[in-house]
């Protein structure tokens, strides 16, 4: 399901930044044919494990802090809005009360 979501976004330029369970041929080699950059650490079993940028890698951590602060609001994690636009505006309240 990840070269899908992909496909749904321009990539071209971008460091994608996705966990080891992401780094299959497949996937690195559509990420590259998009003249995009992908940061994926080798699994931990890897017979010849390739370089990456961890420096980089750590912004991902942020991203996931991110989501675990915003699930604390029920109405979030829940989703009991019946629309997208009152979602998401209960989602900028998320943001406004974490920044």
């Amino acid at each position: 399901m990840a070269i899908p979501l992909l496909k749904t976004t321009n990539i071209k330029g971008s460091h994608i930044l996705v966990d080891r369970a992401y780094g299959s041929a497949e996937i690195r080699a559509y990420i590259t044919e998009q003249n995009a950059k992908y940061v994926i650490p080798p699994k931990q079993n890897a017979k010849e494990p390739r370089s990456v940028d961890w420096c980089l890698y750590k912004e991902r951590h942020l991203v996931e802090c991110f989501f675990n602060k915003i699930k604390q609001f029920r109405r979030i994690a829940t989703r009991y809005d019946k629309f997208a636009v009152s979602f998401l505006y209960f989602i900028y309240v998320a943001l406004f009360l974490f920044c």
